[in-house]
């Protein structure tokens, strides 16, 4: 006897091999019987290696087949190296048969067997195993039900304990309940606890009363109990341990044993008793009334047995069967009826004994390369003498003597049983039937073998079993295909079930052994895809074909003929697919979003759309169309470029949605649509255009405002992002830098306090720039009048009217040198007519000249220059007796200063080119006099000239930089690069027209 751990065992598994041999007397046969111990866990996946039988038990890997006997389905083994795997059938310990009502500390074991045959020899060898399938935790402790009622008396002493029912757990060992926990609130924590004490293998959680309960005060409590098992990681279960306060039984129930044994004969009738469980309770009345409970009680328990509830007897409820369950083992629970309920557990054993009800069974199985159908045998008639035809095993259910079996073949024929040698199972023995003399096809083809097995009862009980052995001819001709390669074209999407091909063989042998059987050999990849019927050699296909799934399969045909030592031919069948246009064309995207920049020209390529069919050939040949409500587009088919028949223009139109339809070229025509979105976008195509305020309009300032008054330009432009991001500033007309514009919002500031000099109208040119690139603006002009009050609105509006014809690059603004020209006009005025008229019209002059001296009394004098400290606040006395003494007029003086010369200032709109110095400048002053209430009818009636004055080569709007020619209506300069592009309306020249903005409105 040897024993080992063997290697190339997988991970958990442990192995124990025992193996004796028995050397037979003939020279020929070596038969070995091994036992093989493993440990192996539960619930392993398919393909897990348990143990190599080769590698364990010393067997070379080649010249042998390894074949499993028994122990499917949970086990497979691989014929040429011995190793046993798992398969698809899971081990569940908990499940398995042999597995159930084990005591705990039980192993639980599968057993298995293994033939070894030696090819060359044609000897078989028989292995038996055993796999000690370990727990794994794979269950979960559970309570009973969801609520566990516990009834506690209010009058329970401190550090009372009370039982709470146990949870159970279908795993063993440390995978079971492992400990207890109790949840609750801090209330119940001051009342409450829990201890687990150990009892017979049990963790019997106990509430312990921790202070005095009062029914009254309150008379329930529900805790979270929780039960852990000892699993890694561990499992847990819960419930809700209910607890009701309640009045007094102070007395338990008091089994007469702790321990009750009995048995019964299995196949006992219904209502046969058992045993009887008895306790007593010292108390008196319902709380001496006991009920018999079962605890703990298995399924098979409840099932076969009955526990009456008032007396405690056990009485037989079912067919018992020793062959199932041998020894049953529970718990049964005596409680009294009184208020407060106690109880007492005793602990019952059942042995079940056994009746000789079961005939021995004898089981007949091939072995090794022989094998059976229908209970029939094939043996050539050249095997060796006492080569095995078959595996006979011989067993009883039941035990003992009544299990004693002895076994024999009947009748005068030339097989005998061999006993395989020791087994496992004492219940089980396993015989080799095999041949005792030499078999002649000519004298016997035929043998039917009847077995006969007889057990020691009393009365002794038997079987019988028979197998019929066919002798067959020597096969020495394997099946040849017409075609080694069978090339077979198969359209795709077919029936399951469809037919492919037809084989055939032939075989040069006769009766069986010319008889053949066609079965697959699949490539690994097509394994299940392909079946053939073993007799007709009509190949179906199981499964839908897709081509463009797979084009191409192939596989080996095998015919077997029927011998005893079959032979087999082979053909290889390659199966071409063939294509059906069945695959929609399928875009790369599932839409097409493209971004297009505006002013592309027409048959521009917009984007390129990507489609591919699955399938193949003419099925595969795409047309792409576009589907629109216009022509605006086009898709070129091949390249799937996009190209568009219009030119974009973002601020008309931009995004444009459409179909495409991609159609394939099959016979019935697949097609699949996408959805395309072409977002336009923005170029700096367009200028800003102001908004407010017009050209033609003129904002009021009294003179008497401070800083901060404030004018708002306004403008938009159509395009989008930076293209319509605007910058404004103030590019001319701002000389005394009186005003300051804000870049992003265009509110034009006072900046500075308004002086006598700074009176009179001043045009600001205010540049509104886009930040596209290159970037595009417009100009605007902003008139702002300063004046202390604003009385001649007409002279106002023809002041501006004048500055829309004066070119940009002149600043129209409170300017000295008009008043200074004014002053020498009327001294130059009053010496001519004093010369031509001294004579005739002295009189007049006088008059004339008292006439002037009295307006000159009342605030203004022409040609006296008026000092600043006329307009200036009042700093001391002696300015304030100065200005007493201002009242004769004087000659004018030049003007060094223009701080200082606030009472001539006058706005110059010069309508000629600055570089014809001969020609005469237009001045309109501005100034008003302390209380005039009309300036322009003072000026009217004391100038010598019209109010305005052209010269006949005034410039037209043909002439860029002397006019603002080409002003629009809403007073906007557009330009993209050239700061002196103007546009106007042209005007009288000696008036300004008001109905100016129908004309700008015009061009």
């Amino acid at each position: 006897m040897l024993c080992w751990r063997g290697g190339g065992v997988s991970a958990g598994v442990c192995v124990c091999v025992c193996v004796s041999v028995h050397a037979c007397e003939s020279k020929h046969l070596t038969r070995v019987l091994a036992r093989v111990f493993y440990k192996f866990l539960e619930e392993q996946p398919p393909n897990i290696l348990i143990g190599s039988l080769a590698e364990d038990h010393g067997y070379p890997d080649t010249g042998h087949l390894y074949k499993l006997e028994v122990g499917a389905p949970y086990l497979r083994v691989d014929g040429k190296t011995g190793k046993l795997y798992t398969t698809e059938t899971s081990i569940d310990r908990e499940a398995l048969k042999e597995c159930q009502n084990l005591f705990p500390g039980d192993p639980c074991i599968l057993e298995f067997e293994v033939s070894i045959t030696d090819l060359a020899m044609n000897v078989p060898r028989l292995v038996e195993g055993r796999i000690e399938v370990l727990d794994v935790n794979d269950n979960s402790p559970r309570f009973e039900g969801p609520v566990i009622n516990l009834k506690i008396p209010e009058n329970a002493n401190v550090g009372a304990l009370f039982p709470i029912p146990m949870a159970r757990d279908r795993d063993a060992g440390s995978n079971g309940v492992a400990s207890y926990e109790l949840q609750m609130g801090h209330e119940e924590q001051v009342l409450f606890n829990l201890q687990v004490a150990e009892d017979q293998e049990e963790k019997q959680p106990q509430l312990i009363v921790m202070e005095n309960l009062d029914r009254e005060q309150k008379d329930s409590y529900d805790l979270s109990i929780w039960v852990h098992d000892g699993g890694d990681p561990p499992k847990t279960g819960s419930a809700i341990l209910r607890i009701t306060v309640l009045d007094v039984n102070d007395n338990a129930p008091k089994f007469e044993k702790l321990l009750y044994e009995g048995s019964v004969a299995e196949n006992s009738p219904i209502g046969h008793s058992v045993l009887q469980v008895k306790a007593n309770d010292l108390d008196q009345g319902p709380n001496a009334e006991i009920d018999y409970v079962f605890h703990l009680a298995s399924d098979t328990v409840q099932r076969l047995f009955h526990l009456d509830n008032k007396t405690g007897v056990i009485t037989v409820n079912g067919i018992v069967d020793r062959e199932e369950v041998s020894v049953l083992r529970f718990m049964v629970i005596a409680k009294d009826r009184g208020v407060n309920p106690k109880s007492a557990r005793a602990t019952v054993v059942i042995n079940i004994k056994d009746e000789n009800d079961n005939a021995p069974t004898i089981e007949i199985r091939g072995i090794g390369l022989v094998t059976h159908e229908d209970g029939v045998a094939n043996i050539s008639e050249d095997v060796a003498v006492e080569t095995p035809v078959a595996l006979v095993q011989v067993s009883d259910q039941d035990e003992g003597e009544n299990a004693a079996v002895t076994c024999v073949v009947a009748g005068d024929v030339p097989f005998q049983l061999k006993p395989t040698g020791d087994t496992l199972n004492d219940s089980k023995k396993k015989y080799f039937l095999q041949t005792t003399t030499p078999l002649d096809y000519e004298s016997m083809k035929e043998y039917t073998i009847e077995i006969v097995a007889v057990d020691s009862g009393n009365p002794p009980l038997s079987s019988t079993n028979s197998l019929k052995v066919q002798v067959v001819d020597v096969n020495d001709n394997a099946p040849v295909f017409a075609q080694n390669i069978i090339n077979v074209d198969f359209a795709e999407n077919n029936e399951p079930g469809d037919k492919v091909y037809r084989v055939e063989a032939t075989d040069a042998d006769s009766g069986e052994n010319a008889e053949l059987v066609y079965s697959l050999i699949p490539d690994p990849s097509t394994k299940g895809m392909f079946e053939i019927s073993p007799g007709s050699g009509e190949i179906k296909v199981n499964e839908v074909l897709d081509r463009e799934e797979r084009e191409r399969y192939e596989f080996l045909v095998v015919a077997t003929d029927k011998g005893s030592h079959p032979l087999k031919g082979t053909a290889t069948v390659v199966v071409h697919v063939l294509d059906q246009n069945d695959n929609d064309p399928k875009f790369m995207l599932s839409s097409y979003n493209f971004s297009v920049s505006e002013n592309k020209p027409p048959l521009s390529p917009i984007g390129m759309v990507t489609v591919t069919d699955a399938d193949k050939g003419k099925n595969a040949q795409i047309k792409l169309f576009v589907e629109s409500d216009n022509d605006d587009f086009m898709i070129q088919n091949g390249s799937g470029t996009i190209l568009s028949s219009i030119s974009f223009d973002r601020e008309q139109q931009s995004t444009y949605t459409f179909k495409i339809k991609a159609t394939d070229g099959g016979d019935l025509p697949r097609s699949t649509y996408v959805g395309v979105s072409i977002n336009v976008l923005d170029e700096n195509d367009n200028a800003p255009y102001i908004t407010h305020p017009a050209n033609s309009s003129y904002h009021f300032i009294a003179a008497s405002n401070n800083e901060g008054e404030k004018i708002e330009v306004k403008a938009e432009d159509i395009d989008a992002g930076r293209n319509a991001e605007l910058t404004y500033t103030i590019v001319g007309g701002n000389p005394f830098q009186l005003f300051q514009i804000s870049p992003s919002s265009g509110v034009i500031v006072l900046e500075k306090e308004i002086l006598r000099r700074h009176y009179g109208l001043h045009r600001l040119v205010v540049r509104v720039k886009d930040q596209g690139e290159p970037s595009q603006h417009a100009t605007a002009l902003v008139h702002v009048y300063v004046n202390e009050t604003l009385t001649n609105k007409t002279m106002v509006e023809n002041l501006v009217g004048h500055s829309l014809y004066t070119p940009l690059d002149i600043d129209i603004a409170g300017d000295s040198e008009f008043e200074r020209q004014k002053q020498r006009s009327n001294i130059l005025f009053g010496i001519i007519a004093g010369i031509f008229a001294v004579i005739l019209v002295i009189v007049i002059v006088v008059l004339v000249r008292y006439c002037w001296q009295r307006d000159a009394k009342s605030g203004y004098q022409a040609g006296k220059k008026e000092t600043k400290d006329l307009y200036t606040p009042k700093q001391n006395g002696k300015n304030k007796g100065k200005n007493k003494k201002n009242k004769v007029p004087k000659p004018p003086k030049p003007v060094e200063d223009d701080e200082e010369s606030g009472l001539q200032k006058s706005l110059k709109f010069n309508l000629m080119n600055d570089s014809v110095n001969e020609s005469p400048r237009i001045h309109l002053p501005l100034n008003y006099p302390p209380g005039s209430p009309d300036l322009g009818r003072h000026y009217r009636s004391n100038s010598p000239l019209p109010s305005i004055q052209l010269q006949p080569q005034s410039p037209t709007a043909s002439k860029k930089h002397q006019a603002v020619q080409d002003l629009p209506a809403t007073n906007t300069f557009v330009g993209t690069g050239d700061n002196n592009s103007t546009g106007s309306d042209q005007y009288s020249d000696y008036s300004y027209k008001g109905n100016s903005t129908q004309k700008y409105n015009k061009q």
